[in-house]
């Protein structure tokens, strides 16, 4: 599982006439132990959520209902992944400036975190993820 850089996770579906269902295991289906759980969801048209990056801290975000975009942003350069089916996270390393927008009416996103909440743990100046990469 290569863990280098933001990349999306396709996870397990099992598809059944009754309603399909999806499924996580730690270390199995991305290479971190859940340490803390949140979600976002009521985003107002037009906000962003997000806006840092953590030093050490992994994360996988997950849209369960609706959709968004995640922008993402390293020392190598940035992309944008829109997340909108719930079998599919992304998996964001340490060190990866990120932020959410575009977010539809009703949108669920689910983050999955490998510590417990540390505010210094955040990188708050998105010039700063080039510092802390070297």
């Amino acid at each position: 599982m290569n863990s280098s850089k933001p990349h999306l996770i396709e996870f397990p579906k099992i598809q059944d006439p009754r309603g399909n269902l999806t499924f996580l295991q730690n270390q199995q289906h991305f290479p971190f132990d859940i340490a803390r759980v949140f979600w976002t969801y009521d985003v107002p048209g037009g906000e962003t959520r997000g806006g840092h990056a953590y030093k050490t801290q992994q994360e996988v975000i997950i849209a369960l209902s609706g959709s968004f975009d995640v922008v993402v942003k390293t020392a190598e350069g940035s992309e944008k992944f829109q997340l909108n089916r719930s079998y599919y996270g992304l998996y964001i390393p340490a060190l990866t400036w990120r932020h959410m927008e575009n977010f539809s009416t009703n949108a669920l996103g689910l983050h999955l975190s490998s510590e417990k909440f540390d505010q210094s743990n955040y990188i708050r100046d998105e010039n700063q993820i080039t510092q802390y990469g070297k």
